[in-house]
């Protein structure tokens, strides 16, 4: 019995395995039939109304022709920027920022103020407002008359009734922050191209780490540089570069870095280390940046008077126009015309023994009690008073007594420091400098891996 028991168990299991989909009909069909079973039940049983019915009816307005209405009035505002071409027209600036707006290109030709800011052989950022009917409501561009400035001129030109109208602002360049990076692959130049880097910010970085790093000749593969320096912008458009705020360079191994800071009261900044020492030396080895000596200190026969007599400064050949340097900070002691020296300047400097004296000048850019600061541009070459052409006659003085200016210049040690004064703040402008410098250097980093 045990034996027919478990054959016939085994017959079942191997008919379900030959045919599931046949069993699965069956199992299927026969809880339906128990489902609608139950359903017939439950849907027989009578429900006693809880409520009395009524039947409510409610004329409805469609709200749409409103709505219609409301949609066919709006109006929005499309905005688009575009650059200006050295042969724009009017109809080819406003198809461009997509426009078909005659009249609007009439004005624009019209117009000499637009005219002139517009259309002319430069490239400017124009930004215009539009309706959605493609017409011009509002056109503004920005521009600098000198690089050096330190404000900007806006152009706007306006939708004003049936016709346009035009003005030019005045407003202050607003400073922002940029951090850039790059590894020496090449040249220098090359690499600060690679980081996007401004020419005039390369050549900032180059004067302020010039006496550590030769940039010519010293840089190897693989050395690094890292900046943080302003963008002067207008309405947020960038005009320029502004001046260095830190920088780093990683030389064969070596860092060297520079943090640009401003003490209060003083007219310029300078860089320092993050110590807060300068730099710089107290002065610079000429005052021209590129010089030729032609005359040296000491006894020398005149070129004019034609005997021998004492020579008390240097002699830089140079044409006549060429900027004329401060070597060191001061403030101007003289400046005018001194008997066979011509046009003259003399400085004070900041220990208030040294001072230096600039003849033959053509032009003096100094007034008496100016406050001067190292590099800073003061005059012209020329050939004025006793001259037998254009050079620049140079004295340095100690005490007022001459010295030989190639010789003090040369053999000078002195590093002017943050003042004790301006330590705390120095630090403090320190330290949040040198958090950027880490950021962009890690920019580097991770580029080059």
């Amino acid at each position: 019995m045990k034996q027919q028991l478990i054959s016939s168990g085994l017959a079942v299991a191997d008919f379900i395995h030959r045919h599931p989909k046949r069993i699965t009909a069956v199992i299927a069909g026969f809880m339906l039939c128990g489902g609608g079973g139950a359903f017939a039940v439950a849907s027989l049983a009578p429900t006693a109304p809880t409520a009395p019915l009524r039947l409510v009816a409610e004329s409805v307005e469609p709200q749409l022709g409103a709505q219609t209405d409301i949609l066919d009035t709006h109006s929005f505002t499309l905005y688009r920027s575009e650059s200006t071409r050295s042969n724009d027209t009017p109809e080819a600036l406003l198809k461009r920022l997509g426009l078909a707006d005659p009249a609007a290109a009439a004005f624009l030709r019209k117009n000499e103020t637009t005219r002139q800011a517009l259309f002319g052989r430069f490239t400017r950022l124009v930004t215009a407002e539009a309706s959605d009917r493609q017409e011009l409501l509002k056109l503004q561009t920005h521009w600098l008359d000198k690089n050096d400035d330190e404000n900007f001129k806006r152009l706007v030109v306006e939708k004003a009734g049936d016709g346009f109208s035009v003005r030019v602002e005045t407003a202050p360049l607003v400073a922002n922050q940029r951090i850039a990076s790059g590894t020496i692959r090449g040249t220098l130049f090359a690499a600060t191209d690679e980081a996007n880097l401004p020419d005039s910010v390369t050549k900032q970085l180059t004067e302020i780490f010039e006496s550590n790093v030769d940039f010519h000749r010293g840089l190897r593969r693989g050395d690094r540089f890292s900046v943080v320096y302003e963008t002067l912008e207008a309405d947020g458009e960038t005009m320029r570069a502004g001046k260095i705020l830190s920088a780093e360079v990683v030389n064969r191994g070596r860092t060297h870095q520079a943090i640009w800071f401003k003490e209060q009261g003083a007219t310029k900044g300078a860089y320092y280390t993050p110590d807060g020492q300068s730099l710089r030396k107290a002065y610079l080895l000429s005052p021209m940046e590129v010089s030729r000596i032609t005359s040296g200190f000491g006894m020398r026969t005149h070129p004019v008077y034609g005997y021998s007599r004492e020579h008390n400064g240097v002699d830089y050949a140079a044409p006549t126009g060429t900027p004329v340097r401060t070597i060191g900070d001061g403030v101007v002691t003289f400046a005018g015309v001194q008997n066979g020296y011509g046009n003259v300047i003399q400085i004070r400097h900041r220990n208030a023994k040294d001072s230096t004296l600039y003849a033959h000048l053509s032009r003096i850019d100094v007034k008496v009690g100016d406050n001067v600061m190292q590099g800073e541009k003061i005059g012209a070459v020329g050939s004025t008073g006793v001259s037998t052409g254009p050079h620049l006659h140079f004295e340095f003085r100690i005490d007022n007594t001459p010295q030989d200016p190639t010789e003090v210049l040369a053999e000078q040690r002195e590093y002017v420091p943050v003042s004790p004064g301006g330590k705390a703040a120095f630090a403090k402008w320190s330290s949040g400098m040198k958090m950027q410098l880490t950021a962009a250097g890690e920019i580097t980093r991770s580029s080059f891996e």
